[in-house]
């Protein structure tokens, strides 16, 4: 994993990637990553994100995720 990341870092490096926009894409990732993980439930991913249920909600707006739980048809 860390040679997966370290050659992410350099693709994003030569493409002049800006550092807040990695950070917020990378945040935004691995949010949405966690909710869909706890089929949307905000307080259990924001046990495990570290945060506060409100400050993740503050996210999920910030960054227009959809935080409701998905139905399996």
């Amino acid at each position: 994993m860390k040679e997966q990341l370290e050659t992410l870092v350099g693709l994003m490096v030569e493409r002049g990637i800006h550092f807040d926009e990695a950070v917020n894409e990378f945040e935004k990732k691995f949010i949405k990553r966690v909710l869909e993980r706890f089929h949307g439930n905000q307080s259990q991913a924001a046990r495990l994100l570290g945060i506060h249920r409100n400050t993740l909600s503050r996210k999920i707006d910030l960054y227009k995720l959809d935080s409701r739980p998905h139905r399996r048809a």
